[in-house]
């Protein structure tokens, strides 16, 4: 339930693509608002009348046809743009982004208006008067405010519904979750009890008892932590500890870990198993052996826990569903407003979070 209501307040974190208004609802907009634009004096065309139009200039086929051309050309341009082209700055600030809102839509209705002034003098034969450029003018403003105010409502709808899914996906994934949780707490006492009986048959071997009992306490830290979405980052390096002594005990010398956290920090609270899950998938996906062992570095910078490892991929299969670093993602943005942040240059893979706000 935690996570659910997390999800509610966090919309404006959730790390969403922008999804593009597809071409043929734009291209049909476009079309409709240049019927209604072009509706008198086409009107007045076919009817052979000035009641439709107060225009001086001429109304023929070849004006008609212009005028339409230009003003699908300019509605399209106007609803391509607000819809989806000027949402690739959006990582820009709200003043910037507004200032080349503002340049872009006015250069769009330049670059227009001149082709289609020149274009018109071509197909028609005449220079239009200042009076008549006067009325495109206030024509395709307020053609530009009509599709101004549509692009913005057809974008509102394609975020609300964006919204909807990724919450809707969020609460799927978290019932999953709670579902796994549940089994796996079906009957832990059958798991304990098992371990202290392979404990008891084991006592004189030294090295198994050890290991098994390490095994013991991951289990119960998995069971406890499941009720938990923050633990103490000491907690977490207690649990790591025993993780490293299983996977010490099978890769021995050829497995090293750099853990360089200073006290003042093992208060400060993290997603469970977070170390536990970014050290095992350096294991899962890099060669481990003599020539090549794995050190795995772990360190705190600028407010962030970081883990790093140099890059030697494995040359065999990794099963492996993939999705670990996504859910650990997915829990650091609704656990502590931020995602995690993922490079591989210098052949370094590297995975921090924030840590201390």
């Amino acid at each position: 339930m935690f996570l659910v209501k997390k999800i509610k307040s966090h919309h404006k974190f959730i790390d969403m693509k922008v999804v593009p208004i597809n071409q043929p609802l734009l291209l049909s907009v476009a079309f409709l608002v240049t019927m209604l634009a072009i509706f008198r004096r086409a009107m007045a065309l076919f009817f052979g009348t000035s009641i439709f139009n107060s225009s001086k200039a001429p109304i023929t086929l070849e004006d008609i046809v212009v005028r339409v051309f230009f003003t699908f050309l300019f509605s399209w341009l106007v609803l391509q743009f607000n819809t989806n082209w000027k949402y690739r700055y959006s990582n820009l600030s709200f003043g910037v982004r507004t200032v080349l809102t503002i340049l872009f839509n006015l250069l769009i209705a330049l670059i227009v208006f001149q082709l289609l002034f020149v274009v018109y003098s071509y197909v028609i034969e005449i220079t239009l008067p200042q009076g008549e450029k006067n009325r495109f003018y206030f024509g395709y403003t307020v053609v530009f405010i009509i599709l101004f105010f549509i692009a913005g409502f057809l974008r509102y709808q394609i975020v609300n519904q964006q919204q909807v899914i990724e919450n809707e996906k969020l609460k799927q994934e978290n019932l999953e979750n709670e579902l796994v949780a549940l089994k796996n707490q079906i009957n832990p006492h059958f798991l304990f009890n098992s371990l202290n009986s392979l404990n008891s048959l084991i006592r004189e071997n030294k090295e198994a008892t050890k290991f098994v009992n390490k095994l013991s306490y991951m289990y119960r830290y998995i069971l406890q932590s499941s009720n938990r979405n923050l633990v103490s980052l000491k907690e977490e390096l207690k649990f790591l500890d025993s993780y490293i002594f299983l996977i010490k005990t099978r890769y021995r010398n050829r497995f090293e870990i750099e853990i360089d956290l200073s006290d003042d920090l093992y208060e400060e609270k993290l997603p469970s198993l977070a170390l536990q899950l970014l050290v095992e998938n350096a294991v899962k996906h890099n060669e481990i052996s003599k020539i090549n062992p794995l050190i795995v570095k772990v360190y705190f910078d600028n407010n962030y826990l970081c883990v790093e490892n140099k890059i030697r991929l494995r040359k065999t299969l990794v099963d492996s569903t993939g999705n670990g670093l996504s859910n650990l993602n997915k829990r650091c943005i609704l656990l502590k407003d931020r995602k995690i942040e993922i490079s591989d240059t210098d052949g370094i893979f590297k995975v921090k979070f924030l840590l201390k706000e």
